[in-house]
């Protein structure tokens, strides 16, 4: 159990780092002047929302099996990979007006 607990950490602390909730939180916390309140709502949501992602995580396990899950997250996070670096060339016309 350690060793997933840490692989999980570190997946999650690193994912974390830079990503928009973090700037939302700096961003609450420098303009709020109470910091603590911020840090309890902020890890409170985060909680919340890992706390669903697993809920759903085994649920989702319970009816599929384990190979299909591993393919479909991977094609998700490839396509996801790929839509970030060809640009959208919708996106591109409209920028331009």
């Amino acid at each position: 159990m350690l060793p997933l607990l840490i692989s999980t950490f570190t997946t999650i602390f690193l994912a974390e780092l830079g990503d928009k909730t973090q700037i939302a939180t700096v961003s609450l916390s420098g303009t709020s002047k109470r910091p603590l309140a911020v840090f309890i709502g902020s890890s409170a949501a985060l909680v919340l929302a890992s706390l669903i992602g697993v809920i759903a995580g085994g649920a989702i396990a319970r009816v599929v099996p384990d190979n299909y899950l591993k393919l479909i997250s991977a094609f998700g996070l490839l396509g996801i990979g790929l839509r970030l670096i060809w640009p959208n060339k919708s996106n591109e016309v409209i920028s331009e007006v």
